[in-house]
């Protein structure tokens, strides 16, 4: 079993910044892409920011060029820096992770959620 655990969120004016982290642990050989999702009030969860084994990265377009993802391999953590956030940003964030385990099996694991509030 694999637990991601976030850290991070909160409430923030326009134009500010907050930093997302999250750790994986668990039956964890290594982790092949891990990343953030999020959702909005009656909308669907979205891929925000994701980056893979090879550190190519993907970002939602409405947050390129505000946002920058970076993983550390060693530690299994994943963060998303925030920046120049809008109130459209306010979401539940949700850390998300596929782990390929010693025996070789892969399976997709999500963090509980983090609420990330931006005022106008």
């Amino acid at each position: 079993q694999v637990q991601l655990v976030e850290s991070g969120g909160g409430l923030v004016q326009a134009g500010g910044s907050l930093r997302l982290s999250c750790a994986a642990s668990g039956n964890i050989f290594s982790i092949n892409s891990i990343g953030w999702y999020r959702q909005a009030p009656g909308k669907q969860r979205e891929l925000v920011a994701i980056i893979t084994s090879n550190v190519s990265t993907n970002y939602e377009d409405s947050v390129k060029g505000r946002f920058t993802i970076s993983r550390d391999n060693a530690k299994n953590t994943v963060a998303l820096q925030m920046s120049s956030l809008k109130p459209e940003d306010t979401a539940v964030y949700y850390c998300y992770a596929r782990v390929i385990t010693p025996g070789v099996d892969w399976y997709d694991y999500w963090g509980q959620g983090t609420q990330v509030t931006v005022s106008s």
